[in-house]
């Protein structure tokens, strides 16, 4: 099948399934285009279809991924245990616990597609436009976002309720958005690295914002790291973080968030003085902003400690220190997110090789 997000390339009039370009269009014509076509065209054209497709595929992962802990139990939304029509089984991918946050993705997709629909029809300010969006991401319940293969399976009904919309529709970009994060979230790297240029290229030719390139280019900046791709992002990450602090200021939670992601890349190319450096500049203003639970502030906390214990200069007293930032984020990490969080288990992961690191040069070599 064809790329269903390549904008440039050629497509078919009819279904408008695109291409890489006229002779991969050629090709699949002459190798039987012509007996899909009907089925492709009563899906809504290629990327609608394809979209379809995909989010049915990443329903199926999620629940399979999540059947262990949903067994016996019912969707806090319909209060069936199966899909009424779909037959779909239940997920949980928050930080709800206990009885709590079983739902179907059908039903948690309903609730952020009505709220954004009203929204659009009530044409209310960003500020109130982006609290309902953020439904797609956030569990209604806990309140801390999705993550995993439920998040995933969301990014694809995020993007399957918006893709028929034209180019420049605000609710399509920040569907596809969201969809390369979600994307990159179950390491799906090279899809979402097509989506985030797709993306990009969009953006440049609608003539977008500066927040919405900026926004556009963190995210291809993570995928280029995870596809090992270090300097292409690193650069990306300091571009991305000094265009926040020229639109927002410094004291600014998308800032503030740019800042971590540019220090996280410099750990990475072991730029430990200069990570650390950046974290001790960004803390206050995250603890004051955001508060000392909020996932950049504890983020902020883990790499600023990383920074301390991975370096290969760190006296005992860095040592120290960051055991002692790691022992209490793992804490607040523990009590907001619960144990099972991404970033609960990176703080957890860190604190370990920290202490490793402090008993290694707390305890005098033995002689033979």
């Amino acid at each position: 099948m064809p790329p269903p997000l390549a904008y440039d390339a050629p497509r078919c009039v009819r279904c408008k399934t695109r291409y890489c370009n006229s002779t991969c269009q050629h090709d699949h014509w002459r190798r039987g285009h012509k007996q899909i076509y009907k089925k492709i065209h009563r899906g809504g054209n290629a990327e609608q279809y394809h979209a379809e497709n995909k989010y049915k595929a990443a329903v199926a992962v999620a629940v399979e991924a999540c059947a262990e802990d949903t067994k016996g139990q019912t969707c806090y939304i319909c209060t069936e245990a199966l899909h009424w029509k779909k037959n779909e089984g239940l997920v949980r991918g928050c930080a709800c616990r206990g009885t709590a946050g079983f739902a179907h993705v059908s039903c948690l997709m309903e609730q952020p597609k009505i709220l954004v629909a009203e929204g659009e029809e009530n044409n209310l300010d960003d500020k109130a436009w982006n609290a309902r969006w953020d439904r797609w991401q956030v569990c209604g319940l806990c309140e801390q976002q999705y993550h995993g293969f439920v998040a995933c399976a969301l990014g694809w009904a995020c993007w399957k309720t918006y893709v028929g919309r034209p180019e420049g529709d605000f609710a399509r970009s920040a569907a596809i958005t969201e969809l390369g994060n979600e994307l990159s979230g179950v390491g799906n790297h090279e899809n979402a690295l097509a989506v985030d240029e797709a993306r990009l290229s969009m953006l440049r030719r609608i003539g977008a914002s500066e927040e919405n390139m900026l926004v556009v280019q963190g995210n291809l900046a993570m995928t280029y790291e995870a596809l090992g791709r270090l300097g292409h992002a690193i650069l990306i990450k300091r571009d991305v973080y000094l265009g926040r602090v020229k639109l927002n200021g410094e004291g600014n939670a998308q800032t503030l968030l740019a800042a971590n992601n540019y220090a996280l890349s410099l750990c990475k190319q072991n730029a430990f003085e200069e990570a650390k450096l950046l974290m001790q500049k960004c803390l206050p203003a995250a603890r004051r902003l955001l508060g000392e639970s909020d996932e950049t502030t504890l983020r902020n906390r883990l790499y600023y400690a990383e920074a301390l214990y991975r370096d290969d200069c760190a006296t005992l007293d860095d040592l120290r220190e960051a055991v002692t930032t790691l022992e209490g984020t793992e804490q607040i990490g523990r009590r907001v997110f619960g144990g099972a969080h991404p970033t609960t288990v990176w703080i957890g992961t860190s604190l370990r090789k920290s202490r490793e690191a402090l008993r290694a040069r707390e305890t005098p070599p033995t002689s033979a």
